[in-house]
């Protein structure tokens, strides 16, 4: 090829270069992709935000429900002791208490013991001067002499006339009459009498006797007070330490008070569950706060054989030989009597008890996992922990302390064994 040739090639190849290329409309096909490609990703994301918010409902939902989940402590309910030592609070009595009451009218002239003194049976106590009294005997003692004369005179004139009636000399009727009339006499008699005796009684209760050995707990009368006999009234005063103290009303009903201690009485109220416990004959031992470290032997000497409705007790009475005088009526003594439990007993502690309307429960865990609420009975009260009689197996698991909304059936979950104490013997 010549050069004008291959120069003129050449300037057409650059004229077309320079030239624009005409502009090719885009394709029907291309948006459609487009548009097909965005609905992918945007159904793409809707997938993955609702994916998103399902796994973190699903995750809260199951971190709730653990939550939900109680945590508990268990323990292993421990079997009470077959012999068993029940203590109860009892009330210390004198063997024998009366209180003395004036039977006579008058005046306390004398009292020869106070409060605390030791009497023996039959002691002078105090006197009662009785003027009143002491004028109606000598009266009534006149009027039994009138009446003795009386029937003397009625008497002799009777036998006369009877010995007179053997012969005619007198009549039959008038016989009759004196013989009546010295028997009526005679009744006159026999009524002063009694009159008499009546007052003479009267009048021995002026000395004021002690009736049985003991010791005076209470002296409500002072020299010169007056007394009277059968008074419903009661003191205004208080009892005295010594004759100088306090002050009385002439009405006082209570003149001493007498206790006998050698021997005391002591009641005690045995639920019902050991009532067959307090037997007569059974042995019994006192401890009280003031004698530390010190028992005072005594014995079930009888009890009520009737269960106290109110209590659901039975009244048992425990007699303690009381030589030294150490005991003291009124005292409170906690009484211990050995018993046999006769049936399997648990011990849990109180905090394991649960108070509903449907009455006294426990939650048993079941299955590992699960509250299982029983009814349960208790027996004794050792303070921190409780008897249960029924509603408990041995080898049975409880929940100790266990939440106030804890339902039958509810999961829980265990977090810790908790340590029972030992066997309880004894309040």
């Amino acid at each position: 090829m010549s050069s004008e040739q291959t120069h003129d090639a050449s300037h057409y190849d650059e004229e077309r270069q320079a030239r624009p290329m005409p502009s090719t409309p885009p394709s029907k096909t291309t948006g459609v992709w487009i548009l097909v490609v965005l609905l992918v990703l945007a159904v793409v994301l809707a997938a993955i935000g609702i994916l998103h918010r399902v796994r973190t409902q699903r995750t809260l939902a199951a971190d709730t429900n653990a939550m939900a989940i109680p945590n508990v402590l268990v323990i292993h309910p421990k079997p009470g002791a077959p012999m068993q030592e029940l203590v109860l609070p009892g009330n210390i009595q004198a063997f024998t208490d009366a209180p003395i009451y004036a039977r006579t009218n008058g005046y306390l002239r004398k009292w020869y013991f106070d409060i605390g003194a030791r009497v023996k049976k039959g002691d002078l106590i105090a006197v009662i001067e009785t003027p009143e009294l002491d004028q109606q005997v000598e009266q009534a003692k006149a009027d039994l002499a009138t009446a003795q004369a009386n029937l003397q005179l009625a008497q002799a004139t009777a036998n006369r006339y009877t010995n007179l009636l053997a012969s005619d000399s007198v009549s039959r009727q008038n016989t009759e009459n004196f013989v009546a009339d010295a028997e009526a006499k005679r009744s006159i008699v026999a009524s002063a009498q009694a009159s008499l005796g009546q007052l003479e009684q009267l009048q021995s209760f002026e000395k004021i006797i002690a009736p049985f050995d003991g010791v005076i707990t209470a002296r409500n009368t002072d020299v010169g007070q007056l007394i009277n006999s059968g008074s419903a009234s009661t003191s205004t005063g208080t009892t005295l330490g010594n004759s100088a103290a306090g002050s009385f009303s002439g009405n006082t009903r209570e003149l001493f008070h007498v206790a006998a201690i050698n021997k005391l009485r002591v009641y005690i109220n045995v639920p019902q569950i050991y009532s067959r416990s307090a037997r007569p004959g059974t042995a019994a031992t006192l401890t009280l706060p003031e004698f530390p470290g010190r028992t005072f032997p005594g014995r079930v000497v009888r009890n009520a054989n009737s269960i106290e409705l109110s209590s659901r007790t039975l009244l048992a009475e425990v007699d303690v030989d009381n030589p030294t005088g150490d005991l003291l009526p009124g005292a409170y003594a906690e009484v211990h009597l050995k018993v046999d439990a006769g049936f399997p007993t648990l011990i849990l502690p109180v905090s394991s008890l649960i108070f509903r309307a449907q009455g006294l429960q426990a939650a048993v865990l079941e299955n590992g996992n699960t509250a299982h609420l029983v009814s349960i009975t208790l027996g004794r009260d050792y303070g921190s922990q409780v008897e249960v009689i029924t509603g408990l197996q041995p080898g049975q698991t409880v929940i100790d302390s266990p939440p106030d909304s804890l339902t039958n059936g509810e999961q829980v979950r265990v977090v810790q064994e908790q340590p029972q104490g030992t066997t309880a013997g004894g309040i």
